[in-house]
């Protein structure tokens, strides 16, 4: 699904590169659930980005569903990234001025779905997460917890291939973490690739595969199970 060929990224300062992420190479294949660790400023969350195609200053090769990443202009990349990837990031992101149900719908107005599809789609995901009774509040009218689990919604709803979640958990209480790791879980067993960045070694036990990163290299890979 994934391969990363020598992928690196610095930042230029008059005549000194500053590397972020150096020589990192990588294979993710359909289906699995991968974990990548290591201390702040290792690149982890640089490395989400480029893998989400929201970051283009890298260089390097990297093909997604056989599609090579690095050759393409921005607005096909921005429709790689709606047509298959979800995104969940450590401080929500919801929009603040829409409702639950409006947040949740959003990306469904990036593709072809009629309305009452969306609605549809939005119902059932609304029933899953078991928050149907807050669609119609404001983000700033509900919990860390209620919140993620609305940017785990939104990021669901329209099946992605790839879920990419970048410290999903890092705000929230050991039950409602708990609550969002069981999710990724089915998630991935129902087919869905997902790549999570964490410091949370309990978190990472959940996926099938470990990459460790320090000082922009990768310095280690384990499996889980």
């Amino acid at each position: 699904m994934i391969r990363l060929a020598n992928i690196e990224k610095f930042f230029q300062t008059g005549p000194t590169r500053t590397f972020v992420l150096r020589q990192v190479n990588l294979d993710i294949r359909q289906g699995e659930f991968v974990t990548i660790m290591g201390p702040s400023g290792a690149g982890k969350s640089t490395m989400l980005g480029i893998l989400g195609m929201l970051d283009a200053t890298w260089t390097g090769e990297f093909y997604f569903l056989d599609e090579p990443v690095h050759a393409l202009k921005q607005k096909h990349r921005a429709e790689l990234n709606k047509q298959y990837i979800g995104f969940v990031f450590q401080q929500y992101h919801l929009i603040d001025s829409l409702t639950v149900y409006e947040n949740i719908e959003t990306p469904l107005t990036y593709r072809d779905y009629g309305r009452s599809e969306r609605q549809s789609m939005v119902a059932d995901i609304l029933d899953r997460f078991q928050i149907v009774g807050k669609k119609d509040l404001f983000p700033n009218q509900l919990s860390g917890g209620q919140q993620q689990l609305v940017g785990v919604a939104r990021a669901v709803v329209a099946k992605p291939k790839l879920i990419l979640a970048d410290e999903p958990t890092g705000n929230l209480h050991s039950d409602q973490a708990r609550e969002i790791m069981e999710l990724f879980t089915r998630l991935n067993k129902e087919g869905t690739t997902i790549i999570q960045v964490t410091h949370s070694r309990e978190n990472a036990q959940y996926g099938n595969r470990i990459i460790q990163l320090k000082d922009g290299w990768v310095v280690g890979e384990e499996r889980v199970r």
